[in-house]
């Protein structure tokens, strides 16, 4: 199975975890959310911790953050 992408750049919470939200509920195992504020990033590796995710990490490049996460 593929590595479902999501864009939450340029959102204000809570549009990031409902984007991510969505996301998942077609049980991708591995996904990675792009966001750009240290709120949406911690607000969605929470939401993803309290689904079962594990192994989350995030990385930066410029101004954004990738979460990587896996069931």
């Amino acid at each position: 199975m593929n590595m479902l992408k999501l864009d939450a750049r340029g959102l204000s919470c809570p549009q990031p975890v409902l984007i991510v939200k969505k996301g998942i509920e077609g049980k991708s195992p591995e996904l990675e959310v792009a966001v750009d504020n240290m709120t949406a990033r911690n607000n969605v590796t929470r939401f993803l911790k309290s689904n079962g995710y594990k192994n989350i990490s995030y990385r930066s490049v410029d101004e954004d953050m990738f979460i990587l996460a896996k069931k």
